[in-house]
């Protein structure tokens, strides 16, 4: 009897599970086909295009900067270090060869693990369902954005291959730090292309997957290199490295990145991308564009800049200064538009208004050029007054009579003053305008201080010479920016 009524029980249990099986799998369908049917035909499905990149070379042919909605270009598996693809599937998919895009067996286990933990530790989401998710989905955590999910899933897989897939995912996930895809992030946080990472590296990346923004070595270097082990770790279980290169990766200096973009590069890359759109219009492919900038003398121009303010900017109470270097063609080879990128993105060398001193002087002898003086033309060279003002030289010594073209060789302020009050200093400013100065105040400028700077003309040319905090509020100069030891030097 007792046999017989644990037999019959055991039949009971097995029936009502297979009936609540039935009704489960038929309620998950209901819900799938509902779900389904609120979204657009399969047959409109489309990945949507990469934001467009745009490769900024410099004379060399090496790369300054990837400017865009990504931050770099998209690299195939072939083209990628091969540390990186399996980095990533062993800490977020081992089974991803294997599935059709959702993983049952992953996913059972990451809600054992929950439930046994009593919190979120695992996420049961394929890189498919990843990928799937940030091309067409909202980040909400509904069940009709899970069930969609899957269907997505299971549509990329039907339609790409494994290593299409793959490649999709690692070139538009987030990284962190303003990095998406795997060479935006390779060159933020490593300063070299993605074919290039090594071991540590490539399990850095694929650890900042599980929370980019937390992990990210610009932010927590000291996470990001526990996370990084981890991800060791799993590639060893996996069968992809050896003891032996777990040991080396982990004896290589852990990665600290700077909190933003760090290189003088990068104000040339900014420059290009202000000016690109008036070249080209929109913005809607991948571009490469050539440069005149020499990387090497970059990096001089920018090291140079470096020590010349470690050297004099506490005595001049200047914490800013920029360098542009151009060869007898015209051509840009250097620009440094700051002290570092990193701490101050504004760039003092294109952006940034000063008086522009001496160099105004071409405006002011090309002005009279035109109404008939030449470079032959004899001026004296003596103590002037104009209303209030008496110009000087910058010797302070005079020379008597002199030609035009000696004048302008010899820098001579008071020659200068002469040929403003001749040409007129309506006449300068228009003429400056032609060739694309613009200038405030310039009447004012030109009236009490000819074109020398003893009362600055505020112009886009150059940059003022003033403490980092007055730049950030405004891009011109004020007066009490300048004293006379700057006059004189400029």
């Amino acid at each position: 009897m007792v046999g017989r009524g644990l037999t019959g029980l055991i039949r009971s249990m097995v029936y009502w599970c297979v009936v609540l099986g039935i009704w489960g799998a038929i309620g998950v369908g209901g819900l799938v086909l509902y779900y389904g049917s609120r979204m657009p035909s399969a047959t409109t499905w489309a990945i949507p295009d990469r934001p467009p990149n745009v490769k900024i070379l410099a004379v060399s042919g090496d790369i300054i900067a990837n400017r865009g909605a990504t931050g770099g270009e998209a690299l195939s598996l072939e083209n990628m270090s091969p540390y990186i693809p399996q980095a990533v599937i062993a800490i977020e998919d081992r089974r991803f060869y294997s599935h059709f895009g959702v993983d049952p067996l992953g996913l059972a286990r990451a809600m054992l693990t929950n439930i046994t933990t009593g919190r979120m530790v695992q996420g049961g989401s394929t890189i498919t369902q990843q990928l799937a998710k940030n091309l067409f989905l909202s980040p909400e955590r509904t069940l009709e954005r899970k069930v969609q999910e899957v269907l997505l899933s299971v549509w990329l897989e039907q339609k790409y291959t494994k290593d299409q897939i793959l490649a999709m995912y690692l070139n538009r996930v987030f990284f962190g730090s303003n990095a998406y895809g795997v060479e935006a992030a390779s060159r933020r946080y490593f300063n070299k292309s993605a074919r290039d990472v090594n071991l540590g590296e490539a399990a850095l990346l694929a650890g900042l997957l599980k929370a980019p923004s937390r992990l990210s070595p610009a932010r927590d270097p000291k996470a990001a290199e526990e996370r990084a082990q981890v991800v060791l770790g799993a590639m060893r279980e996996e069968g992809f490295i050896t003891d032996s290169e777990i040991k080396t990766a982990m004896s290589q200096t852990p990665t600290k990145a700077k909190s933003f973009w760090s290189g003088a590069q990068y104000y040339v890359a900014d420059m290009v991308m202000d000016q690109l759109p008036g070249m080209v219009g929109e913005i809607s492919q991948d571009l490469i564009v050539d440069t005149t900038l020499d990387l090497d003398l970059e990096k001089k121009a920018e090291e140079t800049l470096a020590e010349s303010l470690d050297a004099s900017g506490q005595k001049l109470d200047v914490s800013q200064a920029a360098l542009v270097s151009i060869d007898g063609t015209g051509a840009i080879r250097a620009l440094v538009g700051g002290r570092d990128y990193a701490d101050s993105q504004f760039d003092r060398a294109v952006k940034a208004r000063r008086q522009p001193g001496s160099a105004f002087k071409p405006f002011v002898y090309a002005a009279a050029m035109e109404i008939g003086r030449t470079p032959m033309s004899i001026r004296n060279d003596a103590p002037v007054r104009i209303g209030n003002w008496t110009p000087e030289n910058y010797d302070q010594k005079y020379r008597g009579e002199v030609s035009l073209a000696n004048a302008l060789a010899n820098s001579l302020n008071t020659i200068a003053a002469q040929l403003v009050m001749e040409v007129g200093p309506q006449n300068v400013i228009k003429l400056a305008h032609r060739l694309g100065i613009r200038i405030r105040n310039a009447v004012q400028c030109l009236d009490r201080a000819g074109n020398l700077g003893g009362q600055p003309c505020r112009t886009d040319v150059s940059l003022c010479p003033v403490h980092e905090r007055r730049l950030q509020g405004h891009a011109a100069c004020d007066p009490a920016d300048f004293d006379g030891r700057w006059h004189r030097s400029l």
